[in-house]
């Protein structure tokens, strides 16, 4: 047994910050395999398209992973208008575009809003969604009709951050359950004018900062520090 794996195997939160084309399950394959533990796992999935903040919890700290999973989250990205995708990000190619030049900043804040509060979100139907035991994203990838039902979310803020042709740059503050990718999607339909998820990274969950954490290759070098 090499001197590191003792204190993760008796529990430890790692912040990682997940690179691009990565899964989240990448995260916790690399890192059960450099610490050897089998008793590991993330709080929070993020897409392989997504960077930035994700708890990996080692041994006795996988039982706060619900708890983790729970807190607000952060994000900022960038939305492109004037079209849209099937999978409301760039994991499909855009189609329907449309003419943005009527589309003001003030025009996207306005709509910005409609969205601030309690709301009822659609989760895209290329999702992890399980329906009668498949994943929706699955059927959807297949050109199956995939129907879900709006769930119950808070959007706590969404902000302009810039805007210039066409490409907007965001920053997000929601719940648990939220899909920014959705989020994109319905703020385009809100505009008249098409939009998807161009880029998105997580920047806080709770308490926690993506600034505070490691890329694997970070994490793996420190071990041998």
């Amino acid at each position: 047994m090499t001197n590191f794996e003792s204190p993760f195997a008796a529990g430890k939160v790692l912040l990682i910050d997940k690179p691009l084309g990565w899964t989240s399950f990448d995260v916790v394959r690399k890192l059960r395999h450099l610490i050897r533990i089998k008793k590991i796992g993330h709080a929070g999935t993020l897409d392989p398209l997504a960077t930035g903040l994700l708890i990996v919890c080692t041994g006795k700290f996988t039982k706060r992973i619900n708890e983790f999973m729970a807190q607000e989250k952060e994000y900022t990205g960038t939305i492109t208008l004037g079209a849209v995708t099937p999978s409301y990000d760039l994991e499909t190619e855009p189609v329907d575009h449309r003419d943005i030049g009527h589309i003001s900043l003030a025009k996207i804040q306005e709509a910005m809003q409609l969205f601030i509060g309690s709301i009822l979100q659609v989760p895209p139907a290329h999702s992890a969604i399980k329906v009668k035991g498949k994943r929706v994203y699955e059927m959807a990838r297949k050109g199956q009709s995939v129907t879900l039902e709006p769930r119950r979310i808070t959007i706590s803020s969404f902000e302009a951050v810039q805007y210039n042709e066409g490409v907007l740059h965001f920053r997000a503050v929601c719940s648990t359950g939220t899909y920014i990718r959705s989020l994109a999607h319905d703020l385009g339909a809100a505009l008249q004018c098409g939009a998807y998820l161009s880029s998105l990274r997580r920047t806080r969950i709770g308490a926690f900062a993506v600034e505070e954490a490691q890329t694997p290759e970070q994490f793996e070098r420190s071990l041998s520090a």
